[in-house]
C-alpha cells in the first residue's frame, strides 16, 4: 500500500438493536436532540422499523440506526468481541448542561475522564452504552431543530468503542489493511485514526481478556459502519481485504449508501459504506424522516407492511 491507496476516511454510522422504537425515538431525537432522519424498516425483515439519527443532513459520522427486537427473549449481552458503546462529541462548556438535563430526565449519569477528555457516561432506555464527550476541536454543527440550543447539540460521532478479547489482531486490521493510525494508549485501550483524523474518525480497541464475550440482541450494537467517498473506493478496500483473507460481502446497495460487510478477526461486523447517495435521494432535506420510505423490493407491500407496523408519534419533547 502506498499514499495513494483509496482510504477510510472515519466513521460512517454505528447500529444498535432497540426493543421499543418509540421510546427509542423519545430518548434521541427528544432528549438527546438528534434528528431523524430516515424512518424506513429492516431490509431483511419489513415488519421492523429500520430508523436513523444524526445532524441536520444525515451526514457520515453522524448517524446512528436502530433495528428493533421486542420481547426479553431478544435480549443481549455487551461484551467482548462487540463495538460497546455510542460515543458522542459535544461543546467542553456543555457537559454541565447536559448532566443536568439528563439527571432531570431520570438518566444516571457519571462522570469520567479518558485520554485527557471529560465526557459523561450513562445509559440509554435498552441499557445500551452511552456517552457525551467534551472536545473542543470539532467544527462539526449539530441539530437545533429538537430545542437544543446550537452552542450544546451533539455533533456527531466521537469514536467507535471496539472490545475484544485479544487485542493485536483487530489492532493489526485497523493499522495495516485499514490504514489507521496509532494515535495513544492509556491501560487497556488504544487510540487509532483515520483520514484526517479528529473527532468522528477514531477507534479505541480496548482488550479485555477476563469479560464475558457479548451476545447479539436488543441492549447491544449491532455494527460498525466505516466511510469511504464512493463506490470505487469501496471496491478497492473489498478487494484489499479479502486479499488479506478477510470473507467480504458482495456489494450491498442500502439505497442511501453501498455498503460491503466482514468481521475482525475478535468477532465485530464492520461495515464500509459509501457518503453517497445521501439521505435526500427519496424525499426532500428539510423533511427528512417524516414519512415511511421502503425499500424498492418491499414498495409494492406498503400497504400490508404499514399495516404491521405500529405507529409512532414525533418525539417526546423535553425542556
Amino acid at each position: 500500500m502506498n499514499d495513494t491507496t483509496p482510504r477510510i476516511t472515519g466513521i460512517h454510522h454505528v447500529t444498535a438493536i432497540a426493543s421499543d422504537p418509540q421510546r427509542n425515538i423519545d430518548f434521541y431525537a427528544g432528549l438527546l436532540g438528534l434528528r431523524q432522519v430516515k424512518t424506513t424498516v429492516n431490509f431483511d425483515d419489513p415488519s421492523a422499523y429500520h430508523l436513523y439519527y444524526g445532524d441536520e443532513h444525515g451526514t457520515p459520522g453522524s448517524i446512528v440506526t436502530f433495528f428493533y427486537w421486542p420481547g426479553p427473549e431478544a435480549r443481549g449481552r455487551v461484551g467482548s468481541g462487540q463495538a460497546t458503546a455510542l460515543v458522542f462529541s459535544a461543546p467542553p462548556a456543555s457537559l454541565p448542561w447536559w448532566q443536568e438535563r439528563l439527571e432531570r430526565h431520570g438518566v444516571k449519569v457519571e462522570r469520567k475522564s479518558r485520554f485527557g477528555e471529560e465526557l459523561l457516561a450513562f445509559a440509554d432506555p435498552d441499557a445500551i452504552p452511552v456517552e457525551i464527550v467534551a472536545v473542543a476541536e470539532d467544527s462539526r454543527s449539530g441539530w437545533t431543530g429538537a430545542g437544543i440550543p446550537a452552542d450544546y447539540t451533539l455533533r456527531g460521532l466521537h469514536t467507535a468503542e471496539l472490545t475484544v478479547a485479544n487485542a493485536a489482531p483487530t489492532e493489526a486490521l485497523l493499522s495495516i489493511e485499514m490504514q489507521f493510525r496509532l494515535v495513544k494508549r492509556e491501560g487497556n485501550r488504544a487510540r487509532f485514526e483515520a483520514g484526517p483524523g479528529g473527532s468522528g474518525r477514531y477507534a479505541d480497541v480496548i482488550e479485555d481478556t477476563s469479560g464475558k464475550r457479548g451476545s447479539g440482541g436488543s441492549g447491544t450494537i449491532h455494527h460498525i459502519a466505516w466511510s469511504v467517498p464512493d463506490d470505487a473506493t469501496e471496491l478497492a478496500k473489498q478487494s484489499e481485504l479479502q486479499t488479506s483473507g478477510y470473507q467480504v460481502s458482495p456489494v450491498m446497495d442500502r439505497d442511501y449508501f453501498h455498503s460491503i460487510y466482514y468481521r475482525e478477526r475478535g468477532g465485530i461486523l464492520f461495515e464500509i459504506a459509501t457518503a453517497t447517495p445521501g439521505f435526500a435521494v427519496d424525499e426532500p432535506a428539510e423533511s427528512l424522516g417524516a414519512a415511511l420510505k421502503l425499500p424498492k423490493q418491499f414498495e409494492a407491500h406498503r400497504a400490508r407492511i404499514e399495516e404491521l407496523l405500529p405507529a409512532l408519534q414525533p418525539a417526546k419533547s423535553f425542556t
